[in-house]
């Protein structure tokens, strides 16, 4: 028996043994406090992590068939800087995420186009640029200058809406979305120009996950499908697939109409999330504050 399989198999009994993941929920957080209504220029939210170059304002973006933007918010949702990338299409952003890259000292913001609802493209794409720092004034900035990093999976072609940086080792990873049983992958850093393929780890068992986060420091894990968020402590710094093998804790969540983007406070004080706009009533960024 592969290793993946029998993680997989140990994962199923863990969970069958302690009953089904969201029969209890976590008081670790509160319940979610509304902060401010979205913007009209945000109605597909996608996705979302708290800049490191911009104190107390969030990244994030629309996903597929709008404008390749990503934007950036204060704690009360309200827009101050449109980054529009150059030259590319938004095929389908789902996710975002900043982490190290090409020049130490320097954060980039990762973007996501890795959703793929028919299973039709063989490579993800995940575009690459360095945090911009907003001063005011002007509220649109033009990025030209980005990397653009492709990735396949080594299996089949998968609809995939999250992503993962370790703060720790930089790797990422990548969640795939609608099987019964999702998969976890992994992509070694440092990131190459040529197409990688992506490491297959395990399969986690939960459906439709569609967004994840990690904390700045890279103990406390979040993902989360349509109905729960799910949370693990990681202070032994055990590796993801082990990890996640593990029983998580399910935290307060107030169901989102078209929820898919969660990321933590970066002093830990809590996380948000953000929805869609929904039959003409805008999405809110919600604060979940820790007990």
């Amino acid at each position: 028996m592969k290793s993946n399989q029998l993680i997989f198999l140990l994962a199923i009994t863990i969970y069958s043994n302690c009953g089904n993941v969201g029969d209890e929920h976590s008081n670790l957080f509160g319940k979610g406090q509304a902060v401010g209504i979205v913007d009209d220029r945000l109605v597909e939210a996608s996705g979302l992590v708290e800049s490191i170059a911009n104190a107390k304002h969030l990244w994030t973006m629309n996903d597929s068939g709008n404008p390749a933007e990503v934007f950036l918010i204060d704690q009360s949702a309200q827009i101050k800087l449109v980054c529009k990338l150059q030259g590319i299409e938004n095929r389908d952003f789902e996710d975002i995420a900043i982490g190290a890259g090409p020049e130490a000292g320097k954060n980039y913001i990762y973007v996501g186009d890795i959703g793929d609802n028919q299973e039709q493209y063989l490579t993800k794409l995940i575009y690459r640029f360095e945090e911009p720092k907003y001063t005011g004034g002007n509220k649109e900035l033009l990025i030209t200058q980005f990397d653009t990093i492709q990735v396949q999976l080594p299996d089949e072609i998968r609809d995939t809406e999250t992503i993962l940086i370790d703060p720790i080792l930089n790797d990422m990873y990548l969640i795939s979305k609608r099987e019964s049983t999702v998969r976890l992958y992994r992509v070694r850093y440092p990131f190459t120009r040529v197409v990688m393929t992506a490491e297959y780890l395990t399969e986690i068992p939960f459906h439709n996950i569609i967004a994840g986060s990690i904390s700045f420091d890279g103990k406390e894990i979040l993902i989360k499908d349509y109905d729960d968020v799910y949370y693990w402590e990681n202070t032994k710094g055990l590796p993801l697939a082990e990890l996640f093998i593990t029983k998580p804790q399910v935290l307060a969540y107030d169901r989102e109409p078209q929820g898919e983007s969660i990321c933590w406070d970066r002093d830990g004080s809590g996380y948000y999330t953000l929805s869609e706009k929904v039959k003409d009533k805008n999405g809110k960024l919600l604060f979940y504050k820790r007990n």
